[in-house]
C-alpha cells in the first residue's frame, strides 16, 4: 500500500522489524488486555501485536488507511477517531478493564497525549510509547538537571518511569530529524479528585513558566498572580527545578484553601 505519510500528522512510519519486535516484547501482550493502539498508520506494530492478541482496539485520525487495516486486519476493533478527543471512560467500559496505551505516536501530539493519560490515571494501566529521545530524557529528568520539568514531575508522581531503548532515525520512514525512544509508563493508583488533580498539574506548569526565575516570580506571571504564597511553607526564593511533586502538590493545597 503506498501511502505518503504525511507531515500535519507527524506521521513516520516504523518499518525496523527488530525494533517492532522488542516494542511487542516490552508490551508483553495479553489475550485478554484492554489494548489500545495510537495510530497504527500501515499496520506495522498491529499485526505483530494481533500475532500475540485477540483483542486490539485501534484508534486512527488517518481515513486514508481505514480500509487497508479493516481488510488487513478483520479481528481489529478500528476507531476512525482523533485520540486527544476520544472519552477515554467508554473504551475503558467497553472491557471494564483498565486500557494498555501503546503505539507509534505523533511527537507533535505527545504532551497532549501524556497529559490525557494523567488526566485519566485512574483508566490506564500502563503505556509502551515511542518518543523523541529528548522528551524521553526530560521524563526520566532527576531533580537540579536541565531534563527536570513538568514532564518528569507529573509522570513520575503518576506513574512508574522505564526507559526501555533508544531507537536510530534510520528505523522510519521517512527519517525524522531526531533520536527516538521507547518508554514504558506504570500507573499508580492515585486517589486524587479532579479539582485537586487539575490545580496540581497548573501549579507545575505555572512553577516552570519562568524557569531561569524563582518561584516567586514564576508564580506572579501565572494564572495563580491573585494569591500570596508568603505563608504556604514554601522556600520561594528557590526554583521550580530544586522542588520535588510533595512540594508542588503541598502549593496546590495551599491554593486550594487560599480560594475557599
Amino acid at each position: 500500500m503506498n501511502i505518503k505519510p504525511l507531515k500535519r500528522f507527524g506521521q513516520n512510519y516504523l518499518t525496523d522489524h527488530n525494533i517492532l519486535n522488542k516494542i511487542v516484547d516490552e508490551i508483553s501482550p495479553r489475550k485478554d488486555d484492554n489494548l489500545i493502539e495510537i495510530g497504527p498508520g500501515k499496520g506495522a506494530l498491529t499485526e505483530k501485536l494481533l500475532e500475540k492478541t485477540d483483542s486490539l482496539t485501534a484508534v486512527e485520525i488517518d481515513k486514508r488507511v481505514k480500509e487497508n487495516l479493516t481488510e488487513r486486519f478483520p479481528q481489529l476493533n478500528l476507531i476512525s477517531d482523533d485520540f486527544l478527543e476520544m472519552d477515554l471512560t467508554k473504551l475503558y467500559s467497553a472491557k471494564g478493564k483498565k486500557l494498555r496505551i501503546v503505539g507509534n505516536i505523533p511527537y507533535n501530539i505527545t504532551s497532549p497525549i501524556l497529559f490525557k493519560m494523567i488526566e485519566n490515571n485512574n483508566l490506564v494501566q500502563d503505556s509502551v510509547l515511542m518518543v523523541q529521545y529528548e522528551v524521553a530524557k526530560r521524563i526520566t529528568g532527576k531533580k537540579g538537571t536541565k531534563d527536570y520539568g513538568i514532564l518528569s514531575i507529573l509522570l513520575n508522581y503518576f506513574a512508574d518511569v522505564k526507559f526501555c531503548f533508544k531507537v536510530s532515525p534510520n528505523s522510519f520512514y521517512p527519517k525524522p530529524n531526531v533520536d527516538s525512544a521507547v518508554i514504558h509508563l506504570f500507573f499508580k493508583e492515585i486517589k486524587m479528585d479532579e479539582e485537586m488533580k487539575k490545580l496540581f498539574i497548573n501549579v507545575v506548569k505555572a512553577s516552570f513558566g519562568n524557569r531561569r526565575k524563582t518561584l516567586k516570580n514564576s508564580l506572579s506571571n501565572s494564572i495563580f498572580n491573585n494569591i500570596d504564597f508568603r505563608n504556604s511553607g514554601i522556600d520561594l526564593t528557590k526554583r521550580a527545578e530544586q522542588l520535588d511533586a510533595e512540594h508542588f502538590l503541598h502549593l496546590a493545597e495551599f491554593i486550594k484553601k487560599y480560594n475557599k
